[in-house]
């Protein structure tokens, strides 16, 4: 017993903290990522992005955030597996995403209330079926989009 004691010792006076195992498993981890493109013109804002997880763990379903700074127009026609979520929020259904795999292109367009002469466009995973995902940078992207019909990549 007295070895382990010196051993902890040991290491909390080199490194300041003892690793000590989690009593609770924090469950499978992935990586995901989402990368497209934006464009918007006369108030209409046109986004096209494809999910991708970079692993380890594959992710059996997962949902996206699209929340604009403006406000949409009332009302909207979204595809199949996007549901609007507030004022300035839609929701949308990746699906399962192998582990290293690539997903469905998810494209939308979106009416804004009146004709704003920019927008920024937030995207983040706001579930994944309970899987982990620890680089939180590259599933959250921020896009300004600017109404002069170009398309900015993210």
């Amino acid at each position: 017993m007295r070895v382990v004691a010196v051993c902890v010792a040991a290491a909390v006076a080199v490194g300041g903290v003892v690793p000590v195992a989690s009593a609770v498993d924090a469950g499978p981890e992935a990586d995901l990522a989402y990368h497209g493109a934006a464009a918007m013109a006369s108030g209409r804002v046109e986004v096209r992005f494809t999910p991708r997880n970079h692993g380890p763990s594959a992710v059996p379903d997962a949902t996206v955030r699209l929340r604009w700074s403006e406000p949409l127009a009332n009302r909207q026609v979204l595809p199949g597996g996007c549901a609007r979520s507030g004022a300035r929020v839609v929701l949308c259904r990746v699906g399962a995403l192998a582990a290293d795999g690539v997903g469905e292109e998810i494209g939308l367009r979106v009416r804004l209330r009146g004709e704003p002469s920019e927008v920024l466009l937030e995207i983040d995973t706001v579930w994944s079926a309970g899987v982990v995902d620890r680089n939180r940078e590259n599933d959250r992207q921020r896009v300004l989009v600017l109404d002069t019909g170009d398309t900015y990549y993210f």
